[in-house]
């Protein structure tokens, strides 16, 4: 059988969620990509904790939804997968990019961009494919995808940007060997600038290591 792929270009609507406001005693604005299975919503219960006056977090929704566990009932969301890998993630980018002209972040606040798990892969394909700065990047839980490059992050060593790579002892998607690749990946991407923290426990936020990153 053969077939043929044809593209059509279309306006989507995707919304997004916000916890905390925006004003003048906002210091940091936090732009959280959550893991597949999740939805924006519940992701930034993880984040109510922090000082609400000084940290206001923006968390772009994933826009395929699916049914979780088969039972009809809880939903959760998907970034994108191997099929229109390229496609996908520039929807994504364009997405986001709307997201932050319509926020319109004053030049005061320093921009922290996390991701967990899934979200890891959306954060590190918008910093290396955009102009996008930040003062941190957070890497919660999530490999690297492997079509980056060292060259793709020369500007936020540039910068000075702050690079953490957070693991759990005991997650159960992250073997001995995969850490041991991602460590590596890690040095030679941000040339041995990025810190790596981990914490006794598995594939979890954890809301004091969230907390830690405030300041």
């Amino acid at each position: 059988m053969q077939t043929t792929i044809k593209n059509v270009q279309y306006q989507h609507t995707n919304s997004y969620e916000t916890l905390n406001d925006l004003g003048p005693k906002t210091k940091n604005v936090w732009l959280a990509f959550h893991g597949i299975g999740f939805l924006s919503k519940y992701f930034l219960r993880y984040f109510e904790d922090l000082d609400s006056d000084q940290n206001y977090i923006i968390a772009p929704q994933a826009p395929s939804k699916y049914y979780l566990n088969g039972k009809y009932r809880h939903v959760g969301a998907s970034w994108l997968t191997r099929v229109d890998r390229e496609q996908e993630t520039q929807n994504i980018l364009n997405y986001v990019g709307k997201i932050l002209e319509s926020e319109n972040i004053p030049s005061h606040c320093q921009l922290i961009v996390f991701g967990f798990s899934q979200g890891v892969s959306v954060a590190t394909r918008l910093l290396a494919k955009t102009n996008l700065k930040c003062s941190k990047l957070i890497l919660y839980a999530g490999g690297i995808p492997d079509e980056l490059k060292a060259t793709d992050f020369e500007r936020l060593i540039k910068d000075a940007t702050a690079v953490y790579s957070v693991v759990g002892t005991e997650d159960e998607y992250i073997n001995a060997k995969r850490l041991e690749e991602e460590t590596e990946k890690l040095d030679q991407l941000f040339q041995g600038t990025a810190k790596q923290i981990t914490f006794n426990g598995g594939h979890e936020l954890k809301k004091e290591i969230i907390n830690s990153f405030a300041y």
